[in-house]
């Protein structure tokens, strides 16, 4: 049988993997600068197997518009221009036969304001999820109630779990306004 404690507690961790994911997915909403996490979900071909590009090419940045790549083997400078081009960043890697150079462009106010409500969505993305398991975990509170769990404590461990849930709340609204702030800064 469950006890309230590892209910809270895995309420807790789901939480924190929420958000460690809206932290990720962040990441990947570009402000108008060069960051070389925008490439972190672009996986290359190499010998046979996707492989993550930062694991096959050291990636840098070298002013505040400009990524670098330089592939660890020279033949892979193809095979990872292409992967960066089939990824859907509308990024156009430049090849001059030794390393490859991405510039990022300005942001326009109307491509801003579609970054902005990208995150938005995401961070209720990460809100929904949160909701998501403050019902599994409240369901696991009702389920050790009908077995025998006293009702004041149940009311207590629901109480906690709506406490924790306003805190993940809070920090996703957090984030949000931080990127926010960050895509709009010209």
């Amino acid at each position: 049988m469950s006890t309230v404690q590892s209910i809270i507690a895995n309420f807790k961790e789901e939480n924190d993997m929420a958000v460690m994911h809206l932290e990720s997915e962040l990441l990947k909403v570009r402000a108008g600068r060069a960051n070389p996490s925008i490439l972190e979900g672009v996986m290359v071909e190499y010998y046979g197997a996707h492989t993550p590009i930062g694991q096959v090419a050291n990636v840098t940045t070298t002013d505040a518009r400009t990524i670098r790549i330089q592939p660890w083997e020279k033949n892979m400078l193809n095979p990872i221009a292409e992967a960066i081009m089939n990824s859907n960043l509308s990024l156009n890697p430049q090849n001059n036969g030794e390393v490859l150079l991405i510039s990022i462009p300005p942001l326009t106010e109307e491509r801003r304001k579609e970054l902005v409500k990208k995150a938005r969505t995401e961070g209720e993305n990460a809100k929904v999820s949160i909701r998501n398991h403050r019902r599994d975990a409240n369901e696991g509170i009702k389920k050790l109630q009908k077995d025998g769990l006293a009702e004041d404590e149940a009311k207590d461990a629901e109480t906690k779990i709506q406490d924790i849930t306003n805190q993940y709340s809070t920090k996703i609204d957090q984030l949000i306004e931080i990127k926010e702030k960050d895509i709009m800064t010209v």
